[in-house]
C-alpha cells in the first residue's frame, strides 16, 4: 500500500513538472513583470511607491514612447487573456478583473491621445513636479545627486509636454480657454530671481554652505526648474491660451462623444449613458432639496431658498477671520473624529496625518481642500490640505464635511489602509479608483452624521450642501459634456442649489469642464456603498457590525464598483464570527 501511495505521489509530482506553473502562478508572475515595466516607464511613480532605482530620471512622454508603451501593454493584455480566468481562485479573479481594467485604460488613453492634454483647470504635470522636493528622499549624497539630475532634466520634460500640447491644439483637443483664467500662477510662482527662494531649493537648506552639492543645487534650480517653468509659461501665454478651444463640452472635441463615454466608464466603473447619469442626478437633487428645506424651517428663516443661500454666503459669522483660525478649526474637527474611529473600524492604519494649507502656487484655482498621500516608505505623514486663499470663500459650515471627506474617516484612512495591505499586488495597493475612493469620501461625510457630528443646523445644512454639490455634479458634468450646456448654465445650476461660495462654484465648474467625467465618481460611488450597507443590514440583522462592514469595504484596497458588490456579498454570506 505504501509503495502504491509513493508511486502516486511521484506521478503527480512528475505531472506537475510537465504541466508547468498553474494559472495562478502565471498570473502573479505577469503582475510582477508588468509592475516593473510600469516603474521603469514612470520614474515619478516609482519614487512615490518607495522604489528609488530611477530617482535620477523623469518620464519619456514623447509620442513614440507613448506608442511603445501602448504596444507593451497590449502584449501584457494578450498574456492575461491567455490565462484561464475561470480556473483561478476567487481572490485571483478579482485581481484579474482589476488588472484587465487597468491595462484597458492605458490603451484607451493612448487611442484617444489623452497625453496631448496634460492639464486640468487646477493642476497638471508641472504642479505634480512641484511636489518632488517633498516626495524624494534626501538622506545620502546620491539622493541629492539624483534630485539634481531630475531638476536638470525638467526643461526637456517640459519641451516634450509642450510638443504634445501643440499636437492637441492642432486637432482641437485642449482644455477650454474659459477654464484657464488665472492659470498662469501655477507656473509664475516658480519663476524667482533668487534660487534660494524656490521651493525646489528647500532640500539643499539642510546642507552646509560649504557643501558642493548645495552650489550644484542652486545651479540646477536656475537652469532646470526655473528654466522649465519659464518655458512653460512663455508657451502658455504666447501660444497655448490663445489657441485653446472656445467650446466647453467634451463631445465637441474630435471623437468627443466616444471619449466622454469612455471617461464615464473609467470614472464610475459602470456602463452608464450620460442620460442615465443625468437622471440619477436630478432625482438626488430633488431628494436632498427636501432635507435642506426642512433645516431652513428648523432655524426659522423667513425667506426663499435663494435668500437663505445668500444669507449663508454673506454673513460674517460663517467665515474665518484668519487662515490660522481655519486650520485650527479643521485640526480640532479631525481630532474629534479620531476619537470616534475605534467605534467605526476594526482595522486602523498605522500612518498618521497632518493638517496644512494648500500650497500657494495651487491655492487660487484649487478646491477647498484635498488629501495629499505620503510617499511609500518615506517616513512622512499624509496631509489634509485646507485652502486658506480668499477666506471669504471658505465657509465654516462645510468644514466638518470637508474634514471627514479628506482626512478621517475619508481619504487618509482609506488610502493609508490600502497602502498597508501587503498581501495585495502592487498594482492594486497603489491605484486610486475614483468611484471607490471618492464614493468612500462622500460616504465618510455621512458617517459623521451617524457619529454625532453636525449638531449645529447650519453645519448640517453644510453637509447637505456638500451632498447636493456631488448630486449636482451628475447633472452639470453630463449637461456640459453631452447636452451642450454652457459654462453659465452650469454655474447658475450649482449656485442655485448649494451654499458653496460663488468663488468655489466657479472654480468647481471650471474643473468639471477641464476634467470630463471625474466629477461623476463621487455620488455614483457613494450611492453604491450606501446601497450595499443597507443590503448587509437587512440580511444580517442583529449580526450586522458596522466595523466588519467597513473592513470588508476597505481592506481589499480600491476596487471597481461591480467588484465591490461581489466582495460585500461574500462578506454578507460569510460574516466574521
Amino acid at each position: 500500500m505504501d509503495r502504491i501511495r509513493l508511486a502516486a505521489v511521484a506521478a503527480l509530482a512528475q505531472l506537475a513538472c510537465v504541466s508547468g506553473p498553474s494559472d495562478g502562478d502565471r498570473l502573479r508572475e505577469l503582475f510582477d513583470r508588468e509592475w516593473e515595466t510600469r516603474l521603469v516607464n514612470n520614474p515619478l511613480l516609482a519614487t512615490s511607491v518607495g522604489r528609488h532605482e530611477f530617482n535620477d530620471r523623469l518620464p519619456d512622454v514623447s509620442p513614440s514612447n507613448q506608442r511603445r508603451r501602448a504596444d507593451e501593454v497590449r502584449e501584457f493584455l494578450d498574456e492575461l487573456e491567455a490565462i484561464g480566468r475561470d480556473q483561478l481562485s476567487g481572490a485571483d479573479q478579482i485581481n484579474y478583473d482589476i488588472f484587465e481594467r487597468q491595462l484597458g485604460a492605458v490603451i484607451a488613453d493612448f487611442d484617444f491621445r489623452a497625453y496631448e492634454m496634460p492639464l486640468t483647470a487646477d493642476s497638471g504635470f508641472h504642479t505634480g513636479f512641484a511636489q518632488l522636493p517633498f516626495e524624494a528622499p534626501f538622506e545620502t549624497p546620491d539622493d541629492y545627486k539624483n534630485y539634481i539630475a531630475r531638476l536638470e532634466a525638467f526643461p526637456s520634460y517640459v519641451e516634450q509636454q509642450i510638443a504634445n500640447m501643440r499636437a492637441g491644439l492642432e486637432r482641437g483637443f485642449s482644455v477650454p480657454r474659459v477654464a484657464l483664467e488665472g492659470y498662469e500662477v501655477t507656473m509664475s510662482t516658480h519663476i524667482v530671481d533668487n534660487p534660494e527662494q524656490s521651493v525646489f531649493f528647500e532640500p539643499f537648506e539642510n546642507l552646509p554652505e560649504s557643501d558642493p552639492l548645495r552650489e550644484a543645487g542652486r545651479g540646477a534650480v536656475v537652469e532646470g526648474a526655473i528654466a522649465g517653468y519659464q518655458a512653460m509659461l512663455e508657451f502658455f501665454e504666447a501660444e497655448y491660451l490663445s489657441k485653446t478651444r472656445t467650446s466647453v463640452g467634451a463631445s465637441e472635441m474630435p471623437d468627443g462623444a466616444a471619449y466622454y463615454g469612455q471617461r464615464i466608464r473609467h470614472f464610475t466603473t459602470l456602463d452608464l449613458t450620460p442620460e442615465q447619469v443625468h437622471e440619477i442626478g436630478l432625482a438626488e437633487v430633488a431628494r436632498i432639496r427636501g432635507e435642506m428645506d426642512a433645516i431652513i424651517d428648523e432655524v426659522g428663516f423667513r425667506g426663499s431658498f435663494a435668500e437663505f443661500l445668500e444669507f449663508l454666503r454673506s454673513d460674517d459669522q460663517f467665515y474665518p477671520k484668519t487662515g490660522e483660525e481655519l486650520l485650527m478649526r479643521a485640526a480640532y474637527i479631525a481630532k474629534q473624529m479620531d476619537a470616534k474611529l475605534p467605534l467605526l473600524f476594526r482595522t486602523l492604519p498605522r500612518l498618521t496625518y497632518g493638517v496644512a494649507p494648500v500650497p500657494d502656487h495651487l491655492a487660487p484655482k484649487y478646491t477647498g481642500g484635498r488629501y495629499s498621500s505620503a510617499p511609500a516608505g518615506s517616513g512622512r505623514p499624509g496631509y489634509y490640505w485646507v485652502n486658506t486663499y480668499k477666506l471669504e470663500s471658505r465657509p465654516l459650515y462645510v468644514l466638518e464635511s470637508l474634514t471627514f471627506h479628506e482626512a478621517v474617516p475619508g481619504h487618509h484612512l482609506q488610502c493609508a489602509l490600502a497602502n498597508e495591505q501587503a498581501g495585495l499586488p502592487n498594482f492594486r495597493r497603489y491605484e486610486y479608483i475614483e468611484a471607490f475612493g471618492e464614493g468612500w469620501g462622500l460616504y465618510a461625510e455621512w458617517l459623521g452624521l451617524e457619529s454625532g457630528f453636525y449638531s449645529d443646523p447650519y453645519s448640517n445644512f453644510g453637509r447637505l450642501t456638500y451632498e447636493m454639490w456631488r448630486a449636482c455634479r451628475l447633472v452639470v458634468d453630463t449637461g456640459i459634456h453631452a447636452m451642450s450646456w454652457t459654462r453659465r448654465q452650469a454655474i447658475d445650476y450649482l449656485a442655485s442649489n448649494t451654499a458653496l461660495s460663488l468663488h468655489e462654484v466657479t472654480t468647481e465648474v471650471d474643473r468639471y469642464i477641464s476634467w470630463p467625467g471625474q466629477a461623476l465618481a463621487y455620488k455614483i460611488g457613494e450611492l453604491k456603498i450606501r446601497e450595499l450597507r443597507r443590503e448587509a443590514e437587512a440580511t444580517l440583522g442583529e449580526r450586522f457590525d458596522v466595523r466588519d462592514f467597513h473592513d470588508a469595504v476597505l481592506l481589499n484596497g480600491p476596487v471597481p464598483l461591480p467588484v465591490l458588490e461581489r466582495i460585500v456579498r461574500r462578506y454578507i454570506s460569510e460574516p466574521p464570527g
